[in-house]
């Protein structure tokens, strides 16, 4: 019969390879997780481990990781289950969302999750995309928001909402490099939201990696277009602000502004920003949570993701 206990133990050893730092993850002796291999190499009658420095496993060791992660995981999925049969209403939810999306997002979400499942503990995990599908792959998170499709493989998916990126150009900069002529670009814009009337102007924006940046570029590059970039950061907050001063032209989440009349809309409404609609296929994008396939989704999951569907 398995040991689970066993199986935890090497499993710990197989991914540090180094039986030093796996007691001490595992705060027990080395003697007595050298012990509980050795007890794991009996039952199984096989070496799993090549006795080098460091550590190598052997071919039945490499099987029996695979093996005992899906045991391991099995078995924290039937407590989860039996659990969430004797009362839903308890437990743990970890989500995963992106820094600014969550911003936005979680206090349109939880207020009416936590009213109605108040027992519910709640985490949250921030990250990017990479960061969050790595996350969600490893069972450190039951659910992630991320806009569609998801790089992460075996995700199931449940669409949330559009989301829509807009070109943001300040009055400012149309007084600056268009003078007489703002109303008449604004139309245009309207109309056509072209870069390359706009080929002149500075712009300001996220760093290569964040979805945002990635659908500028690939809009300037359609357009044939070496953009006068003036600025680069981490945080799209901080284009938004620097956009309000007039300092240059940038690209923003339609769904960041909705209803927030605290944040980038009020912004947008007294700084003197126009926002227009890009006629680009890849700036509207479909929000959605992913889950993994296959893995248990508790009735508190099932609830959270009928909450956010009903308020966003």
């Amino acid at each position: 019969m398995i040991n689970f206990l066993n199986l935890e133990y090497f499993l710990a050893v197989a991914e540090e390879l180094n039986i030093t730092r796996a007691a001490r993850r595992l705060y027990i002796s080395q003697q007595s997780l050298s012990n509980h291999i050795s007890n794991m190499e009996k039952e199984f009658d096989v070496q799993l481990f090549n006795r080098t420095m460091p550590l190598t496993l052997t071919y039945a060791g490499r099987a029996l990781k695979i093996r005992a992660k899906e045991l391991l995981d099995l078995k924290d999925e039937t407590y989860r289950q039996l659990a969430d049969i004797k009362d839903f209403t308890i437990g743990q939810l970890s989500i995963g969302v992106s820094h600014t999306r969550g911003r936005f997002l979680l206090p349109v979400i939880l207020p009416a999750f936590q009213e109605k499942f108040p027992n519910i503990e709640l985490h949250l995990v921030e990250g990017n995309s990479s960061e969050l599908s790595n996350a969600l792959i490893h069972g450190e998170i039951d659910l992630m928001i991320d806009l569609l499709p998801f790089k992460a493989e075996n995700v199931e998916t449940v669409p949330i909402c559009e989301e829509e990126i807009l070109l943001v150009v300040p009055d400012q900069i149309l007084d600056r490099y268009f003078p007489g002529r703002q109303d008449e670009i604004k139309k245009e814009l309207e109309s056509n939201a072209d870069v390359t009337l706009l080929k002149d102007c500075p712009y300001l924006l996220i760093n290569k990696g964040n979805r945002v940046r990635t659908i500028a570029d690939e809009i300037f590059e359609e357009a044939q277009l070496s953009p006068n970039i003036l600025l680069e950061t981490e945080n799209i907050e901080t284009v938004l602000a620097l956009a309000s001063k007039g300092m240059g032209i940038t690209f923003y989440p339609k769904m960041f502004m909705s209803g927030n009349q605290d944040g980038a809309g009020a912004v947008m409404k007294k700084a003197g920003l126009n926002y227009f609609s890009l006629n680009y296929m890849r700036s509207h994008g479909i929000l959605a949570f992913g889950c993994h396939k296959g893995r248990y989704l508790s009735q508190a999951t099932e609830e959270f993701i009928r909450i956010a569907k009903e308020n966003i």
